[in-house]
Order: structure tokens, then sequence, then C-alpha cells
């Protein structure tokens, strides 16, 4: 049987769960709201490293992200903080979408899966 880790947990969700050698993260969103649209993605992309680090992971072994956008006319100012964050010898599959999301003042909000170091 397998022994599955959470960390960061509310009532409603973990913010991260280890399983198997696989990491799952909540979809994250920014803390602070007051920047643009590259300013909140900074912030959610900071938010991955802290949780993929809690779970013995970082992004290069990340192996899958969705990334929802309030408006895909934020695409590009999003893939400013993408393009600086990613490991390009280690990037992974994605997926970015248009979508409305729990709380207006939010741009983005991020989803990934990795694997353990």
């Amino acid at each position: 049987m397998s022994k599955i880790q959470r960390f960061g947990c509310y009532e409603r969700l973990s913010e991260a769960v280890m399983a198997n050698g696989f990491v799952f993260l909540s979809g994250m969103v920014p803390e602070d709201t007051s920047g643009n649209i590259t300013v909140q993605t900074a912030d959610v992309l900071k938010q991955i490293d802290h949780w993929l680090a809690q779970c013995g992971s970082d992004k290069s072994h990340i192996l899958e992200a969705t990334i929802f956008l309030t408006d895909m006319a934020d695409y590009d100012g999003m893939n400013a903080a993408w393009d600086s964050w990613v490991d390009t010898k280690n990037s992974p599959a994605r997926a970015c979408v248009e979508a409305k999301l729990a709380k207006s003042e939010w741009k983005v909000e991020i989803k990934v899966s990795a694997v353990q170091k």
C-alpha cells in the first residue's frame, strides 16, 4: 500500500500531496493581487517552488502544468514570468486556458504535477 503525505492541509484541500514518488500541487493563485499578470504569475511560481521543495522536488521535475488565465490577453505577460522561471532543459507538458477564477482579483492560477528528486 502506498504512503500518502499531505502538506498545507485545510478542511477543503491540501496545498500538496505526495504518493509513490509523485507530487501533486493544488492550483496556486497569487497571494499579492496588487500587481499585473507578470507580477501575479511570479508570485504563483514562487509558491510552486516552495511547495515542491517541501515535497523533495523542484521545477526541473515538473511533469505537467495547467495554467488558467482570466483573460487570454494576459498570455504574453504570463509567459514573461514563466519563461524566466522555467527550467528550459526540463520544460513540462503545458496547457493554458481561459477561465473564470474563484476571485475576481486573481489573474492566474497554475496547477502542476511533478516527481520527487
